[in-house]
């Protein structure tokens, strides 16, 4: 058993030297990969936080190949197309490692048959102590990305500082309002080094970030054991600076609402509803077809508390925006 596993670790030292380069410096925190050929690594303390690199050894099938190796060595399942398409380990130097491939992740039109994104967080990081974090004793704490508690008069302006200062933003409106439309140019108005995480039943979203992943969670094709639950996990290991929820429906509500909490800049989606109160009351109700422990009215409150809608209304060629909240 002893021989067994010093071999399992000599053969993933070996599989992991192409990434090593990457990952183990001192000055990275995190390295993404997002499809074959390039990385990203995120610096400690960078201006710019992701940086990419081009790594043509980094092909589509050694990453499958590492990724089986780590579920093999680590005894995690591992079958992205009828089991379960995630893998999480601790590598060698505490080293977390996040990974999925298969038909839930689809980066571009490469990845016909489905694709793999994985990251990596490093162990190394540079000597801290409280006042790095600015807690000083007789000092006030800051506030970091505060969010506008006053809303500007113009609905333009309301809108822009939404996007400007993070906060989520739910976009309401009828079957062919350019619900879609509007959101893709929205992220057009979003930092160009942000990391993009959308989730999605079908590809609809086009993110002009480079450092982006797609990952799919079809309501009618889906064979393997991927689920919304599995899909929050993932989603918040994998470093997004913005999240984009897709369309809001009973099966994803609950989950996209947990995302609300986990403390991430910049999260959108998308709902049917005629108005705002509507939209509002359409996510809550949609929550509540799975958690029917939360209070109706008590979760519509806390929802205009975090959450923006932007309202889009139709008549005929004519598309507007008629509210935002």
């Amino acid at each position: 058993m002893i021989k067994l596993a010093l071999m399992a670790n000599v053969v993933l030292d070996s599989l992991l030297k192409p990434l090593e380069e990457f990952y183990k410096p001192s000055f990275v925190e995190e390295i993404a990969i997002n499809h074959e050929g390039e990385v990203w690594m995120r610096l400690h303390g960078a201006r710019v936080p992701w940086v990419a690199y081009n790594a043509e050894v980094l092909s589509k099938q050694y990453l499958i190949d590492l990724i089986h190796t780590i579920a093999n060595i680590y005894e995690r399942p591992f079958d992205p197309v009828h089991g379960m398409p995630v893998v999480y380990a601790t590598l060698p130097g505490n080293h977390r490692f996040t990974a999925i491939a298969g038909p839930n992740v689809q980066y571009d039109e490469r990845d016909i048959t489905g694709g793999v994104a994985l990251n990596i967080r490093g162990t190394s990081a540079p000597e801290t102590s409280f006042e790095n974090y600015h807690l000083k004793r007789g000092e006030k704490l800051l506030k970091v990305k505060p969010r506008e508690s006053v809303r500007p008069d113009d609905p333009y302006d309301r809108l822009m500082t939404a996007i400007n200062d993070g906060s989520p933003i739910l976009i309401s409106g009828a079957t062919a309002t350019g619900k879609t439309t509007f959101l893709n140019h929205m992220l057009t108005l979003i930092d160009k080094n942000s990391r993009v995480i959308t989730v999605e039943d079908a590809r609809e979203i086009s993110v002009p970030q480079a450092n982006h992943v797609h990952l799919i969670l079809s309501r009618t094709e889906q064979t393997n054991d991927f689920n919304y639950a599995r899909l929050l996990d993932l989603v918040v290991r994998m470093t997004p600076d913005v999240i984009i929820g897709g369309e809001i429906s009973t099966d994803n509500a609950s989950v996209l609402w947990e995302m609300l909490g986990t403390g991430h800049d910049h999260f959108y989606t998308t709902i049917h509803a005629e108005n705002a109160e509507a939209a509002y009351a359409a996510f809550a109700d949609r929550i509540l077809h799975t958690q029917p422990a939360y209070d109706r009215s008590d979760l519509i409150a806390e929802m205009k508390k975090k959450i923006r809608v932007v309202q889009l209304s139709r008549d005929g060629a004519l598309r507007a925006v008629t509210e935002v909240v």
